[in-house]
Formats: C-alpha cells, structure tokens, sequence
C-alpha cells in the first residue's frame, strides 16, 4: 500500500469545547458526531499542550532452566490521559480539580473550595477533536479518576492552570476508553 500524507493529521480542539465530564451512569456517546447528553460539563480551554494519552503495558519474562525467555505474560495495562485546564475560575474545572461536594457556591455570590484528602470519584470524560480533512475524533473514558494534580502556578505571565492526571478504568465490557472517527459535512 502506498505512503498517503492524508491519513497524517493534528488534533485540534472542536469548537465550543473539547473536554467534557459528567458523573459515571451518565449517557455515554457511541460515535463522534452526536450530541453530548446534557450530564456533561465542559471543562474549557486548555492549554496549549493539549490532551496526551499514555498506555503502558508491563511484562515479566519466564525464563526456563537455563536461561531461554520462554513467556512474557502481561503483568499490568495502563491507560491515562494528561490534559492541563486552563479556566481557573470554571466552578466544572474546579469540582474536577477538588472533588465536587469540596466547591460550594458560585463567583457572583462567593466561592468556597475546601482541600483535603478525599479521594476523587470515578467520572466520565470526553475529549473532543478535529482531524485534518474535517474529520471529528471523540474518546470516551467511561470510568476516569484524577490521580494526579501537578503543581499549580501563580505567576503574572503564565496562565493559573490544574494539570490533571487521568486514569482510566475498565468497564463493564474490559474497555478504558473508546475512540471514533468520522468525516464531518
């Protein structure tokens, strides 16, 4: 088969957002073109790094007598998604950051953010693109925990952003996340 340049592509951010989460149970999309269930928030603008999707697979080699590798069984499967939420004053950034019952209340009445170490829930995340050519790209994370908040900077030329690590989990179907793609009109 031939080399074809049009099959390489960026991903960039759909318009009118590109992250979303909503609680789990929630309507998961099952392609790329329908509209979200309106469970999902959208978590805004991120930087410009955009999203980063690592999947790592751990093996042990089984070495018969005599030192011949004769198996290497799977010994571990991860699926994380990295992503750095920029809107800092986003009351949905900051209930994905701190765990939702930690945000009470809204800016024009005043907001209050308690930081402890209650674990964070499971969510639903969708992370929404564009290919080139027009094509949309959707991955669907059904059950994703943030284990991971990196440093968070306050600095006068550097916008105040939560880098989140997400980890994704399997569902009922041993699946951590979806990925769909069609050519939009």
């Amino acid at each position: 088969m031939a080399n074809n340049k049009d099959n390489v592509s960026t991903g960039k951010p759909k318009v009118g957002g590109a992250v979303f989460t909503a609680v789990t149970g929630s309507t998961l999309p099952t392609d790329a073109t329908t509209a979200l269930d309106a469970a999902f928030k959208s978590l805004g603008y991120c930087s410009e790094d955009g999203v980063t999707n690592s999947s790592g697979i751990s093996t042990e080699n089984i070495k018969a007598w005599g030192g011949d590798i004769v198996d290497t069984p799977q010994t571990e499967k991860t699926d994380t998604f990295k992503v750095k939420l920029i809107e800092c004053t986003n009351t949905d950034v900051l209930k994905t950051v701190y765990n939702g019952s930690n945000v009470s209340g809204d800016l024009d009445t005043g907001l209050t953010i308690k930081v402890n170490s209650a674990e964070h829930e499971d969510q639903a995340f969708v992370f929404d693109m564009i290919l080139k050519n027009n094509v949309l790209k959707r991955v669907v994370v059904p059950f994703g925990k943030v284990t991971e908040i990196s440093d968070i900077t306050y600095k006068d030329n550097e916008a105040i952003g939560y880098e989140l690590t997400i980890t994704a989990t399997p569902d009922e179907n041993g699946n951590t996340h979806y990925e769909y793609m069609k050519k939009g009109e």
